[in-house]
């Protein structure tokens, strides 16, 4: 069976982004996008984090699912601005940090 993903990375070498555009379209650098078995499409998952260096890189996967919201999401390595996925009774949902008032900042 066959499912439509979606990967979006940052900070990936160059060999690891030809061997993902062998099997998907990137119409925007560093997004790719194309319908996958689940076998390749876990390959190529498992090709992505191991090319990922944790200080730079990052990825996210975003594929259909058997969910409530009918997609999966999937995340490797940091982000400037550091977001959470939190399940919530069955839903997954985005949290991004509250930033702090610092007495010097001015807002």
């Amino acid at each position: 069976m066959t499912n439509f993903a979606v990967i979006a990375t940052s900070g990936i070498p160059d060999g690891t982004r030809g061997a993902i555009t062998r099997w998907m379209i990137e119409p925007a650098p560093g997004v790719y996008t194309g319908t996958l078995t689940t076998r390749v499409r876990d390959y190529l998952w498992e090709a992505i984090k191991d090319s990922i260096d944790d200080q730079t890189g990052w990825a996210v996967l975003i594929h259909n699912a058997p969910t409530e919201q009918g997609y999966r999401l999937t995340t490797h390595g940091q982000r400037h601005i550091e977001r959470s996925l939190i399940d919530l009774d069955g839903l997954t949902l985005v949290a991004w940090p509250i930033p702090t008032r610092d007495e010097d900042t001015d807002w």
